[in-house]
């Protein structure tokens, strides 16, 4: 009886019969004691029956709209006999736009590159000739406490201070990374860094392995970090007692520490072995690291 009611109501009803609108809110309010029997071949009819509206704009657009999708027919010359301009300018028609200039692939960031390794192992040597043969590097001169080796000039292989001047950079947060190294400190200035890059230039840092550390706490992935080392103890040792810059004290610090940095290598991303005499080989393959980072798809990105 109830599903009778129901029916009655949908059929008294100028909506659709299949959907339920908010006026349908209550089909058995209404009882008719003499319900006309309605058969769902009755509904279906009067619903077929009711005219429908067809958009005329949906229709009529549709093949307007596919006919601005289909290319227009442009006779192509053939490849191997047409003039190249003539062929170049069909080929537009055909596709429909004009053959864009503008880069396939992104310009490469500039990168910052972090060397560092054991003293005496040319880590200077292979920075100053590495600058010599590829554009688009800045050495980041670092700052120190020590005092000036011979031959050095203050400006270009360090800026040289005094301890308050350097405690003071150290207040006003002017240094990325700095550390005590050998009862001196050494500190790596940001503004440089951000002067360069801004210009595109690629970012080279001189640090121990103490700062380099730091510096991939700081940096994290964004800088690339190569592991300089020589061919062997005996050739490291050769080399420190050639410098003839150090005390036999000193000459049995760096060598118990030299032991111990070597056991960071693995903290890099890349190792380059300085061999005595191949200093171009080692330079070379400094340049095919860079290379080999600027053609990443994911580019590494810094912000200092």
């Amino acid at each position: 009886m109830q599903f009778r009611r129901f029916y009655t109501s949908l059929a008294n009803s100028n909506r659709n019969p299949f959907l339920l609108y908010r006026n349908l809110t209550n089909p058995f309010a209404v009882f008719d004691p003499n319900p006309q029997f309605l058969s769902t071949q009755r509904i279906l009819k009067n619903w077929v029956q009711r005219p429908i509206r067809v958009s005329k704009r949906f229709v009529s657009s549709f093949p307007a709209m596919a006919e601005g999708r289909r290319p227009t027919h442009v006779p192509i010359p053939p490849p191997e006999t047409a003039d190249k301009a003539e062929l170049y300018r069909a080929l537009e028609a055909a596709v429909g736009s004009q053959f864009s200039s503008e880069p396939l692939a992104p310009e490469p960031h500039p990168l910052i590159i972090v060397v560092s390794g054991p003293s005496g192992v040319g880590k200077d040597a292979v920075i100053k000739r590495l600058r010599e043969v590829r554009e688009n590097i800045h050495f980041v001169v670092t700052a120190t406490t020590r005092g000036k080796r011979p031959g050095e000039v203050d400006g270009k292989d360090y800026f040289f201070t005094s301890k308050e001047e350097f405690l003071s950079m150290i207040e006003r947060h002017e240094l990325l990374e700095y550390a005590l190294v050998y009862g001196d400190y050494k500190g790596i200035p940001k503004q440089q860094i951000r002067d360069h890059m801004a210009k595109g230039l690629d970012i080279v840092l001189r640090v121990d392995i103490q700062g380099a550390a730091t510096l991939r706490r700081i940096l994290r992935n964004s800088a690339v970090f190569v592991f300089l080392v020589a061919e062997s103890e005996d050739a490291l040792v050769k080399r420190l007692i050639d410098r003839k810059t150090e005390t036999k004290e000193t000459l049995l610090v760096r060598i118990a520490t030299s032991r111990e940095e070597v056991r960071h290598m693995g903290e890099f991303d890349y190792v380059v072995v300085n061999r005595e005499g191949e200093l171009e080989n080692s330079v070379k393959l400094m340049e095919s690291i860079i290379d080999a980072e600027k053609a990443k798809v994911r580019q590494r990105t810094v912000t200092i």
